[in-house]
């Protein structure tokens, strides 16, 4: 601890940490004195508080800079707030589309909003993380939290294989992110992004040692996001998971889990860019060609969305891979965020199809199949029509808000000089388009199974409206949320 003063510290850049943080300890002592008898304030402070702090975040974005806490290990910063707040907000959704279903489960304990709020807690760390240690210390709090919260439901076979699934894969790519680490570490002499950024420019006898290090950090890299080949865990945590935690596991964490990957590969490696897209782009044109030719072999809908996940995460890597051509980095602006409107504008709509499913879910029925959505226009046509505005969002039709995250990830592909990869990327969205219009198929054009009418809450059903709303509103009105991005990876670069 030698040479750290209070002012070193700077606690109040982690305001909204330190704060989630004290939130989360005083529900988990209230719930203990109650023992459970107060649910729904429980509820409703958290959704408020982490709402707050989104809003708090989302705010402070415009005027940032970059402010430096912990001895240079935490770094406050406009991307940082950004998807901080969209992290936020992403989790609070989840909370009230979950609230009915997990209450139907036995499900809605206080550990459960516990899980849930220290795994955003450890979303928030790994967004603000300026060195290796507090990268990992973020991500194992987000990933013990879901592990735990995957096997909530402790008589439930399936949860509890998914659990050990996720757990002991998890544990493996723990390992080769840590692994790689290390040899940078060694290469390098720190674990310090910044300082990694200086020494990874003349790395002399030691770049052997460093590109190993590079190449096990990509693959812990590709284990987190799920993409192919690291992402045999995603169909079965997603179909074991109950439909509240796979919502957890499928939204926010992948605002994170980007924010890693800019800070590690963009804050701390820049340098060796080529070195590092030519892996990013072999994952990329894998995830993109087995995720979508594996989802049209799916009639389980959580199985499908979690093929349609791997596939996405993989398109996402393009814009990643298109920032640096040779030594030239105009474009790396441009590139990277058209890649964090792509995650943000994801996230969202994986918010509103988990949604539909949770709202849909009664005490007796799992609405986990295709099938399960059959005729859904005869017994709740507003409902119906929100999943077919995300479903042509995620395959990319216009006006919905997926037809420009991809059109302008393609943008940056082709302006990278990848012309055979927009093509290939182009006939991936086709392809996947198959399985999204299957589901509205089923919505509008097969007799339905159940003829009950859902019977939803007036507070989740509002927001699955203005879900299904700002989809539509994002796809005609993209230049708000687009010109942020834009100026937090501005910002990010120096430039």
């Amino acid at each position: 601890m030698t040479g750290i003063t209070f002012e070193s510290l700077n606690a109040a850049a982690a305001a909204p940490e330190l704060f989630l943080l004290c939130v989360v300890s005083a529900l988990l002592v209230f719930d203990g004195l109650t023992q459970g008898r107060s649910m729904a304030f429980i509820h409703n402070v958290s959704v408020a508080c982490v709402t707050l702090i989104g809003l708090y975040c989302l705010y402070g974005v415009s005027d940032a800079q970059p402010v430096l806490a912990f001895s240079d290990m935490y770094i406050n910063d406009s991307m940082g707030l950004a998807l901080k707040g969209f992290t936020c907000l992403a989790v609070a959704i989840t909370l009230v589309y979950a609230r009915q279903y997990a209450a139907d489960r036995d499900m809605l304990r206080g550990e459960f909003y516990a899980l849930a709020l220290f795994a955003l807690l450890g979303q928030m760390v790994m967004i603000s993380a300026n060195t290796f240690l507090l990268i990992y210390l973020g991500l194992e709090l987000l990933s013990l939290s879901l592990y735990a919260a995957v096997a909530l439901r402790r008589d439930h076979f399936e949860s509890s294989e998914a659990s050990m699934k996720y757990f002991i894969l998890g544990a493996l790519a723990s390992g080769f992110l840590l692994y790689g680490m290390s040899m940078i570490y060694g290469a390098t002499g720190s674990l310090e992004l910044s300082a990694i950024a200086k020494a990874s420019g003349a790395l002399g006898a030691n770049k052997l040692i460093f590109v190993f290090g590079l190449v096990f950090l990509v693959a812990g890299l590709a284990f987190k996001l799920g993409v192919v080949p690291f992402h045999m865990w995603v169909p079965d945590v997603y179909q074991g998971s109950p439909t509240a935690t796979t919502l957890l596991i499928s939204a926010a964490p992948k605002l994170a889990a980007f924010a890693m990957l800019i800070r590690i590969l963009v804050d701390g490696l820049l340098a060796v860019a080529n070195d590092w897209q030519q892996m990013l782009m072999v994952l990329s044109a894998l995830s993109m060609g087995l995720g979508n030719l594996a989802a049209i072999a799916q009639t389980n809908l959580k199985r499908m969305l979690a093929y349609s996940t791997i596939a996405q995460m993989g398109f996402m890597l393009l814009g990643m891979m298109s920032g640096v051509v040779g030594a030239d980095t105009t474009g790396a602006a441009s590139a990277y965020s058209a890649s964090m409107f792509y995650v943000v504008t994801y996230v969202l709509t994986t918010l509103g199809t988990f949604g539909v499913m949770l709202l849909l879910s009664n005490k007796g029925l799992d609405v986990e199949n295709i099938s399960d959505l059959n005729g859904l226009n005869s017994r709740a046509p507003w409902m119906a029509l929100v999943m077919l505005v995300l479903m042509f969002s995620l395959a990319g039709v216009p006006p919905m808000v997926g037809f420009y995250a991809k059109l302008a990830v393609l943008q940056a592909v082709f302006a990278a000089g990848h012309v055979w990869l927009t093509v290939y990327a182009v006939m991936m969205s086709l392809i996947g388009a198959f399985y999204y219009l299957r589901v509205v198929k089923a919505l509008y054009f097969e007799a339905p199974v159940d003829t009950t009418v859902p019977l939803v809450g007036t507070r989740p059903g509002a927001l699955l409206g203005v879900n299904g709303a700002a989809i539509v509103l994002l796809g005609i009105l993209p230049s708000p949320l687009m010109a942020l991005c834009l100026t937090a990876m501005q910002r990010i670069l120096g430039s």
